[in-house]
C-alpha cells in the first residue's frame, strides 16, 4: 500500500470535487463510496445545491475553499485536467493536508504538483486497478492501513 493513500485516509473528514448528481459519473460513484463506507463527506459542486445518493440529499460546497474544516480534510479530484490544477492551488492555500487524483483528472504538471505541494498526493501509476490509483478500487487498502496505524498508537 502506497504511504500517500495511508497517509490520505488518515484525515477525519473528505471530500470530491466534481461530485455528480448522475449515477453513471466518476464523481458519483466515488462520492457514494464514501457513503458506504460510512465515512464523513462533503460534496463540491459549485453547480448544484446538493447531491443525492440513495434517496438521501447531501448538501454541497461551491469550491474547497467553502469547506468547514479544510486543514482536516483529505479531498479526492473527479475533475478535467485544465481544471485539476486550479482546484488543486485552491486547496493548497486553503490548508488541506491530502489529495487523491482520480484517473484522468490529471496531466503531468497537475500530478506532480500534488506530490510536492501537498502532504499525500496520490495519484498516477500504482494502485490495483489498470488505469493507476482509484478510490473505488484501491480505497479499501488505503482504509485499512490508516485504521492500522491507528490502532498502534491506542
Amino acid at each position: 500500500m502506497d504511504v500517500a493513500a495511508k497517509v490520505f485516509f488518515s484525515s477525519p473528514r473528505f471530500a470530491v470535487v466534481g461530485a455528480s448528481q448522475d449515477p453513471a459519473k466518476f464523481g458519483h460513484k466515488v462520492l457514494a463510496w464514501y457513503l458506504d463506507h460510512a465515512l464523513p463527506v462533503t460534496p463540491i459542486n459549485p453547480r448544484a445545491a446538493s447531491i443525492t445518493i440513495s434517496g438521501i440529499a447531501h448538501p454541497t460546497v461551491p469550491s474547497v475553499s467553502a469547506l468547514p474544516s479544510p486543514e482536516e480534510t483529505s479531498v479526492s479530484i473527479i475533475t478535467p485536467p485544465a481544471v485539476t490544477l486550479a482546484v488543486l492551488r485552491e486547496a493548497k492555500a486553503a490548508g488541506v493536508p491530502a489529495v487523491w487524483l482520480q484517473p484522468g483528472s490529471f496531466d503531468s504538471e497537475g500530478l506532480a504538483y500534488a506530490k510536492k505541494e501537498f502532504k499525500a498526493g496520490v495519484g498516477g501509476a500504482g494502485g490495483m486497478g489498470g488505469e493507476g490509483w482509484c478510490v473505488l478500487v484501491d480505497g479499501e487498502d488505503g482504509m485499512s492501513a490508516a485504521s492500522q496505524e491507528l490502532a498502534g498508537k491506542l
